[in-house]
Formats: C-alpha cells, sequence, structure tokens
C-alpha cells in the first residue's frame, strides 16, 4: 500500500482524487470509483501499488501501435480495477475484480523488478495496459521513471479518462499511446461505461500538444456506435486534431455483460476504413481481422506497401530513415530508439 499521488485533503477527513476525470469525492473509510483508491482518516492510498496481476512480453502491434517502434517487443503489465465500467469489456475478470468479486489480487512487483523483467525479455518499451493505467499511476509513474534511466520508452493503453494534471505529472516520460476513443456521444459513455465523452476528448487533445505519438482504437459494436453519422463524427475530429494519428477500427465479439449482440461484420470494419480515409486520415487500420490488408501500412502518398503485418507479426519494414524507400515522403510515427 502506498500514499497515492495527485489527491486534496479536505475537511471532515474527505480527499478529492484528482487523478481522473471522476474526481472522485471519497469520505473517510470509502474508495474511488475505481476501487482500488482508498481514504484511511484523511489520507488516500492505492490498493494495488507492486501487485501487479498481468505481466507477459508482447509484440507492441498488439496494443496496438502500428507507428511506433514495429517488430519490437513491449513488456506489459497491469493491475486490477478500472474506473470504467463498459460492458463490453475483454479483461472484465481483472479490471473488475474488485467491483464484483471485492479481491484485489496480484505478484509482488515493484518498479526495479519491472524494469528487470523488461531488460531481461529485450524490450523496448514498457506498456502500462489491459486494464487502465490510470487506477495504477502510482506504480506506472514510479517505474516510467526508472525506465527511462535505463534507455526504456513507456507506453499507456488508456480509456482517456486521465486529467490533464496527470499527463502533466508524468510528462516527459511518457512516450506514446493508444486511446480508446469508444464512440462519439455521451448516451454511449454514459450506458454502455459509465463516463462521459468529453474529457477523452481533452486528453487526446493534450497528449498531442504534449508530443506523445498518440494512436487511437475504436471498436466497432453493431447498432451501438456504428452509424454512418458517429463514424464520420469520430474520424473527422482525428483528422481534425491531426490527420497523421493511426485509427484503429477493432470488431466486436460478445463478451461479459454485453453478450446480446453479435460480433461485427467484416463490411461494417471495412466501411468504417473507408469513411476515416475520406475524412483525411492518412493511416486507418482494421482489427480483429487477421490476414486483411486494412493490418498493412502503406504509403500515404504514392501507396507502396512499407509494412506488411499478418495479425500482430511485422513480416516486412521498408521504412527507411523515416522515409517511404519509393516516393521519399516521410512517414510519421516513432521508427527507431
Amino acid at each position: 500500500m502506498k500514499e497515492a499521488y495527485l489527491y486534496e485533503k479536505l475537511e471532515n477527513d474527505k480527499v478529492r482524487c484528482v487523478l481522473c476525470s471522476h474526481k472522485c469525492l471519497i469520505k473517510n473509510g470509502q474508495k474511488g470509483l475505481c476501487g482500488v483508491r482508498e481514504n484511511r482518516s484523511g489520507t488516500l492510498f492505492s490498493l494495488v501499488y507492486g501487485k501487479v496481476i498481468a505481466s507477459h512480453c508482447d509484440p507492441i502491434e498488439k496494443k496496438p501501435l502500428f507507428h511506433f517502434l514495429p517488430g519490437t517487443h513491449s513488456y506489459s503489465i497491469a493491475t486490477v480495477g478500472c474506473n470504467f465500467k463498459c460492458l463490453f469489456c475483454q479483461n472484465a475478470d481483472i479490471s473488475q475484480m474488485p467491483a464484483d468479486h471485492g479481491r484485489i489480487m496480484g505478484q509482488d512487483m515493484g518498479p526495479e523488478r519491472i524494469v528487470d523483467e523488461a531488460l531481461s525479455t529485450h524490450s523496448a518499451t514498457i506498456s502500462y495496459t489491459y486494464t487502465e493505467p490510470t487506477i495504477f499511476y502510482e506504480l506506472a509513474v514510479d517505474t516510467a521513471r526508472l525506465a527511462v534511466s535505463k534507455g526504456i520508452k513507456n507506453v499507456f493503453v488508456s480509456n482517456g479518462y486521465m486529467t490533464a494534471q496527470c499527463l502533466r505529472d508524468i510528462f516527459p516520460d511518457l512516450h506514446a499511446a493508444n486511446v480508446d476513443l469508444k464512440a462519439f456521444s455521451d448516451k454511449f459513455y454514459k450506458e454502455q461505461c459509465g463516463a462521459k465523452l468529453g474529457p477523452v476528448l481533452s486528453t487526446l487533445e493534450t497528449m498531442k500538444e504534449m508530443g506523445v505519438w498518440l494512436e487511437v482504437t475504436t471498436l466497432l459494436i453493431p447498432g451501438l456506435n456504428d452509424s454512418t453519422e458517429e463514424l464520420n463524427e469520430i474520424a473527422r475530429f482525428l483528422a481534425g486534431l491531426d490527420p497523421n494519428i493511426p485509427w484503429h477500427i477493432s470488431r466486436f465479439h460478445p463478451t461479459y455483460l454485453l453478450t446480446n449482440v453479435r460480433s461485427t461484420p467484416p463490411d461494417s470494419i471495412k466501411r468504417a476504413r473507408d469513411l476515416g480515409y475520406e475524412a483525411g486520415l492518412k493511416y486507418v487500420y482494421t482489427g480483429n481481422l487477421p490476414g486483411d490488408v486494412g493490418e498493412k501500412t502503406f504509403c500515404h502518398n504514392c501507396h507502396e506497401l512499407l509494412i506488411d503485418r499478418v495479425g500482430f507479426n511485422v513480416t516486412q519494414n521498408k521504412i527507411e530513415d523515416e522515409l517511404c524507400p519509393k516516393c521519399g515522403k516521410k512517414i510519421p510515427g516513432v521508427w527507431g530508439y
């Protein structure tokens, strides 16, 4: 257990957490919405510091990040808990463990051991993923600081609900992020996730201003966020923010509490990809469609095949000195250490 970062002490032993945009007001003896930050006599504690529930060495493409050190490995960690309650969460067994089962579990792993594991697996990055990294921020930021001193970069795979104060606090030791932009309506965020859209859009804007390499994922759920109008809104927002942002459109499969909705038809994913390009985005990818042409990276100028992928595996990378070898255009991304 560790005293939390980013909170305010209030009268009558209350505290205000300012780590994420819920900004929970937490009375003595109670926890925030995430279930892993507890007020004990006016001091807020993280209950998951050093309690790692999942640790794996993944391809960076699994995050997914397609324009950030492709072909490298990312040592990936998570603790239990989440500040969202997504009905379709694919990792609900760990993200919702405190809420659904009243338990906090994990293997003892502090920052030093996490960084040592990353070094031993020759990982170029550490990814804070699987659940929401904001809720285990103390462990993430302490690890990130140490990782940078060892030449390792840091990645958040996030719902994007952290505050600007949180992002400023970790700056400049957060190098890349894949943020879920789950929909473009407050109705979806409220009913499906227990959150709001606005803070996520603000996070995307702040990350771009800070220079964090940013990629965005949308899980396409039939009947809930897959209308042409809504997809156009997402694509136009991203293109207006920066047309170089890669947009990953991923196929939904029934899971957790959302089992009455069918899997996303592949044609819907491909239609969304077309809409992204029509809106002005330069790189739009299809997810959960192994073998699809939408997994590959083509030059936005001459359409030369630059990075060939099958699933999460890079089979060919032609990018040289950040440039397309055919037309010489600079390809947006982070291609080397």
